[in-house]
């Protein structure tokens, strides 16, 4: 089944079309027909499965009806609201909802905390059929009466179970209230916990479930390696590893757009040919830095799960996950981009203390016991035997290429570590000095005896004198 079998409109197509999708996904081909048929969903999906493109598709051809190009904020009240848990969430919602919607003439808009609100004002006044909202700045917005959802046609919950663990089904209840009785409820949740079915229950119209099998099993032909090390210095094993397997092309997964930057600017100081790819990045530029990728020109694509989904690398022998994805299936999505078509591939995670919780999540879906590895010089608790411009300095010392005397240093004293800056030493010239705590008291001694002690002794007097 096409995109083009789901009955879309050509502009929608044309967006999908230049997304890099061809062929729906399970849960969107279940899901866009009933969407389109106008009845509430219950649809029990993961992330990573492509169920945002499930009801942002559906969303924006039921709306295409109200486009306008009018610059009246009256020709653009908010007519589908969609709510998420996180702002990371509704940043990769509103980035979908952008893509879908280029060649179209509706608006949308993304709202939530942890910045000015003052900062989201102007779009909302502007007029937005579209809104993205964490609950609890939608409430905000609501009490300064800055959004009004009395036009809602179409609300949609995203990961609607992660919603109640966070605490926010009083505020669903709430905004559920504030919209309009007659409108169409989509709600997306990986489990359904009681409270969920009795929200279904209270505000849903004879729901269709639409579900798809939990993706829980990994390529036997990927070679699985996972190390423990301390946040801090994921960077500098990263580096060690990828000049160890000498990899000459590798997708390294982080959980945002923020870290994917950061990773892919310390990477380039470390001296690797590497680029970030994400939602915030415009089509053309994407599109550039794949096909550097897929050239050679790229060693290192930095991806996040969502930018991840729309690319197409066939023969990738290494998968890296520097951090591990929120939800477990994400894993199993990204470790399966290596090891395909009869090839084998090499996942590597690194595995911070804190997000223990989030390993053994994965060990239970995929019913397999991941031994954590260690790597001599890395594990938490360790002094550090590497970093990044150190095993630099080494691999042109082994060129035979003079560095400055501060390299060579560095290469004769490896593994010793180095000293503070001279700003730090100078703060506390006793920093690191451990004094003995069994020694006895000073004798009391006179003042002048005192200060004896600290002058240099007088020479002796010449003889006869």
């Amino acid at each position: 089944m096409t995109f083009a079998a789901l009955g879309l409109a050509p502009e929608l197509l044309k967006a999908v079309s230049e997304q890099g999708y061809e062929n729906p996904t399970p849960i969107q081909a279940a899901a866009i027909p009933v969407v389109l048929a106008g009845q509430d969903v219950l649809g029990a999906a993961q992330t990573g499965t492509g169920k945002t493109a499930a009801f942002t598709l559906p969303i924006l051809q039921r709306l295409l009806r109200h486009a306008s190009t009018s610059v009246s904020p009256a020709k653009h009240p908010i007519r589908a609201l969609v709510l998420t848990p996180t702002r990371e969430l509704a940043d990769q919602v509103h980035d979908s909802v952008t893509q879908y919607a280029k060649y179209s003439n509706l608006r949308n808009h993304v709202v939530y905390g942890g910045v000015d609100i003052k900062g989201q004002i102007p779009a909302l006044r502007s007029g937005v059929e579209i809104l993205v909202a964490t609950p609890g700045r939608l409430l905000d917005h609501i009490e300064q009466k800055t959004v009004n959802l009395s036009q809602v046609e179409i609300l949609v919950l995203d990961e609607a179970d992660r919603m109640l663990d966070m605490g926010f089904i009083l505020d669903i209840r709430r905004i559920f209230n504030l919209c309009r009785a007659r409108k169409q409820t989509l709600l997306f949740s990986a489990t359904f916990a009681p409270e969920i079915k009795k929200l279904a229950d209270d505000f849903m119209k004879s729901p269709q479930l639409v579900q798809v099998e939990r993706q829980n099993s990994t390529n036997e032909s990927v070679k699985q390696e996972l190390h423990p090390v301390e946040t801090g210095r994921k960077r500098a094993l990263l580096a060690h590893l990828i000049r160890l397997h000498d990899m000459a092309q590798v997708i390294v997964f982080t959980r945002t757009k923020q870290n994917a930057d950061q990773l892919s600017r310390d990477l380039k100081r470390d001296g690797f040919a590497v680029e970030a790819i994400h939602g915030d990045r415009d089509q053309r530029a994407r599109m550039e830095t794949l096909a550097g990728f897929k050239e050679g020109r790229v060693k290192v694509l930095v991806a996040t799960d969502v930018a991840a989904r729309g690319l197409d690398i066939s023969d990738l022998p290494f998968v890296v996950n520097f951090e591990l994805p929120n939800n477990p299936e994400d894993y199993v999505h990204r470790i399966g981009r290596t090891g395909r078509a009869g090839a084998t591939g090499v996942a590597i995670s690194l595995v911070a203390p804190e997000e223990e919780k989030a390993f053994d999540q994965i060990k239970k879906l995929i019913k397999k016991e991941l031994a954590l590895i260690p790597v001599p010089g890395f594990s938490p608790g360790t002094e550090p035997l590497y970093s990044p411009r150190r095993e630099e300095r080494g691999e042109r010392g082994a060129r035979g290429e003079r560095g400055s005397s501060r390299e060579r240093d560095g290469q004769r004293r490896e593994g010793v570590p180095e000293r503070a800056p001279r700003r730090e030493r100078d703060a506390d010239p006793l920093a690191g000095v451990v004094f003995p705590s069994n020694l006895p008291p000073l004798p009391k001694r006179p003042q002048k005896q005192i200060a004896a002690l600290f002058l240099p002794p007088r020479p002796p007097l010449p003889q006869g004198e």
